[in-house]
């Protein structure tokens, strides 16, 4: 207890960590404190990231499925429960390239996007086409697919020689 008082923070309670090397905080200053989740709060946070990073592996190998949103929100978690989980996430090989380039530039390379584009179109016309859903159905898939594309459409893009 004495040790946490010395640096600054209480012995059980929430503290603020500051992440000089670690993504940008709400306020989008890179390094700035976030305050981490304490007791029952910080465990909620530890599983919703582990979710959302299990997510994120799905949208990796399926098409269809989103990889970046679902990292951002398991970013968002970790980094307010495990630090050291977060650390992990941003050395991964498959998703740091991706966080680090949008805690960057705010924006993801050119080829992420054209690829997170194509599986969506794709992943639309084979459920409109080879789906055998009611009329109703297909137009919902139609009309989620367009929200989606044109959600990804709008996110800024980085030329891939200049994404890191």
């Amino acid at each position: 207890m004495a040790r946490a008082e010395a640096e600054g923070g209480k012995a059980n309670g929430p503290r603020s960590d500051s992440l000089a090397s670690g993504p940008t905080s709400e306020s989008g200053r890179r390094g700035a404190s976030v305050k981490l989740a304490a007791g029952p709060r910080r465990w909620l946070f530890v599983a919703l990231g582990v979710v959302f990073v299990g997510l994120g592996a799905v949208g990796v190998v399926l098409p269809g499925v989103p990889t970046t949103p679902f990292l951002l929100v398991a970013s968002y978690f970790l980094i307010r429960s495990s630090p050291s989980l977060h650390g992990r996430l941003m050395r991964s090989k498959t998703f740091g390239p991706i966080l680090e380039d949008w805690n960057r530039h705010r924006a993801i390379r050119r080829r992420v996007k054209r690829i997170a584009l194509a599986c969506a179109a794709a992943a639309v016309c084979l459920s409109v086409i080879a789906g055998g859903l009611p009329w109703v159905a297909r137009i919902a898939v139609v009309a989620a697919g367009a929200y989606g594309i044109y959600f990804v459409w709008r996110i800024p893009a980085l030329p891939d020689d200049e994404a890191r």
